[in-house]
C-alpha cells in the first residue's frame, strides 16, 4: 500500500518509507492511500476471536501488502501478549481497559507494534544506528522505551518536559539505560514535540543520522491502535450490547481518536465518537466553532492530554477532506477541568467501586454528559490509576496500589540529559551522539 503527505506535496510512498522516515519529506503526515473495507463475514463471527486474532485480521489489511504473512503475525504475537478487558462500570458504560500491557498503559499496543515492524524494515535494508526520537507527555515515552529496549542498531531518546510527568512515569524511561536516553527539558511538552519536528525538517541532520519518530505522528504508532475498537465491539457483541455503540477518548495528541476513525472507515459500526479534552480544549473550540487555534498548553491532573497543538488534527481533516459537518456528525466533544476531573474520579469509586485515571475519568464523565438512552458506551480507560499516584490519592483521600511492574521501575537509578528549549542546543547534542 501506498502513502501520501497530509500536505499533499508527497505521494506514491511505501510503508517501509514512511515508516522508516516517520514524517513526510514535506513536514507532513503520512496517510494510507486507501483504508480497506474488512469483509461481514469478520464482523459476523468477531465474538469468538482473541484480541491476537483480530489484531492480526486488521494489521494484515493495513500492512499484509508489505509485510509476508508470516513475519507479520509473529510482529502480533510478540507485541500482545496480554489481553484487554471490557469492564461494566455502570449500566450504559464499559471500560476498555488498556493498560494491561508491560508499562500499563494503552500505548504499550501502538509501541510493542511498531517497535518489532521498524526492526523487521531495518533488517530488510540492512541499516544500523537508527536514531528514533520521541516527544513524551508522559506515557509514550515509557511505552516506547520499553518497546525499543534492547532492539539491536536502535538508538531511543525520550524528550520530556521537566516536572509534568509522573514519578512512575518518568520512572519507565529514565531507569533503563541500554539503548535508552531521556532528555529532560526544561519546557512543555509542545516544546519537545517541536523539538523533534524542527529535527526531522533539518536538512544537516538528516543527511548525517538515520532519524525517525515513534510519537503517534509515525503510521506505524497509531494504526495499530485501531485493533482494540474492534475487540472492544467483539466483546459487546458476546454479550449481546453491541447496538449503537459510541466511544469516548481521552484526547491528546489524537492519535487514539484518529485510529478509531480509522477502524470505523473499515467497517466496524460505531454510531459516534466523543472526543474527551481536559482545559486544552482546542479541539473543542474547533467542533463549535469551525476554526482551529493552537495554543500554548496548559498543565493539568491529565498531564497525558496537555497537548496546544495536537499533530494529529491534520490527519482528521485529510480523512473528511477538511470538511467541519462531517467531522462534527462522527465527532463530539467535552471538557473539563481538574476539578470536576477529581469531583468523576472520587463518584467512580464512591457509586461504582471503580478507580479511574484522571485521563479516564475524563472519558467516562464524557459518556454520562453524552450518551442518550438508546446507547451503549465504552470509553478508553488508557492508564493504571498508580501511574498517577500521588494525584489520585489526593482526590479519594486513600492509598493506591502499586503493581509489582510499576514498582520495580520506582526502584531504578534515573538517569538523564538536560537540555533547554532551544533547538540548535538540542542539534548540537544529536551531533554528538
Amino acid at each position: 500500500m501506498l502513502y501520501h503527505s497530509t500536505h499533499k506535496k508527497v505521494f506514491g510512498v511505501s510503508l517501509q518509507d514512511a515508516v522508516v522516515k516517520g514524517l513526510a519529506d514535506d513536514k507532513g503526515l503520512f496517510m494510507p492511500d486507501q483504508i480497506k473495507q474488512l469483509p461481514h463475514s469478520f464482523f459476523e463471527t468477531i465474538e469468538t476471536l482473541s484480541f491476537q486474532e483480530i489484531a492480526y485480521v486488521v494489521a494484515d489489511a493495513f500492512f499484509g501488502e508489505d509485510v509476508d504473512a508470516n513475519s507479520l503475525k509473529r510482529i502480533v504475537a510478540e507485541a500482545f501478549d496480554f489481553d484487554i478487558p471490557l469492564v461494566s462500570v455502570d449500566e450504559s458504560c464499559y471500560s476498555l481497559e488498556l493498560f494491561h500491557g508491560p508499562t500499563l498503559a494503552f500505548k504499550d499496543v501502538g509501541a510493542r507494534f511498531m517497535s518489532r515492524l521498524l526492526a523487521y524494515f531495518i533488517q530488510k535494508k540492512s541499516q544500523t544506528d537508527v536514531k528514533v526520537l520521541v516527544a513524551t507527555s508522559g506515557d509514550t515515552g515509557s511505552a516506547v522505551a520499553n518497546g525499543f529496549l534492547g532492539v539491536p542498531g536502535i538508538q531511543v531518546y525520550v524528550l520530556y518536559p521537566k516536572g509534568l510527568v509522573s514519578a512512575i512515569q518518568e520512572a519507565q524511561f529514565t531507569t533503563l539505560g541500554q539503548n535508552i536516553t531521556a532528555l529532560e527539558v526544561d519546557g512543555t511538552f509542545d516544546d519537545c514535540q517541536r523539538l523533534v519536528k524542527s529535527a526531522f525538517m533539518d536538512v544537516e541532520l538528516n543527511e548525517r543520522l538515520n532519524l525517525t519518530s515513534a510519537n503517534s505522528i509515525n503510521v506505524a504508532r497509531f494504526l495499530p491502535q485501531a485493533f482494540y475498537y474492534f475487540y472492544a465491539y467483539a466483546q459487546l457483541k458476546a454479550i449481546g450490547k453491541a447496538d449503537n455503540m459510541v466511544v469516548a477518548v481521552p484526547s491528546g495528541n489524537f492519535g487514539n481518536i484518529t485510529a478509531g476513525l480509522f477502524a470505523k472507515r473499515m467497517g466496524l459500526p460505531i454510531k459516534r465518537f466523543i472526543a474527551a479534552n481536559n482545559r486544552n480544549d482546542i479541539f473543542l473550540n474547533y467542533l463549535n466553532t469551525g476554526n482551529y487555534e493552537p495554543r500554548k498548553s496548559v498543565s493539568t491532573i491529565a498531564n497525558a492530554m496537555d497537548v496546544g497543538d495536537p499533530s494529529n488534527f491534520a490527519r482528521i481533516l485529510d480523512l473528511y477532506d477538511g470538511s467541519h459537518d462531517a467531522i462534527k456528525y462522527d465527532i463530539s466533544g467535552f471538557a473539563y477541568t481538574d476539578e470536576q476531573i477529581a469531583r468523576t474520579i472520587r463518584a467512580g469509586l464512591q457509586n461504582h467501586h471503580y478507580l479511574l485515571d484522571p485521563h479516564g475519568a475524563c472519558a467516562y464523565q464524557a459518556l454520562k454528559d453524552g450518551l442518550s438512552s438508546n446507547e451503549v458506551g465504552v470509553f478508553l480507560e488508557t492508564a493504571h490509576p498508580a501511574k498517577f499516584k500521588e494525584t489520585v490519592e489526593k482526590i479519594i483521600d486513600t492509598k493506591v496500589f502499586v503493581p509489582a511492574k510499576l514498582q520495580a521501575f520506582m526502584d531504578g537509578q534515573k538517569s538523564t540529559v538536560p537540555i533547554n528549549s532551544d533547538f540548535e542546543s538540542f542539534k548540537t547534542f544529536l551531533k554528538t551522539v
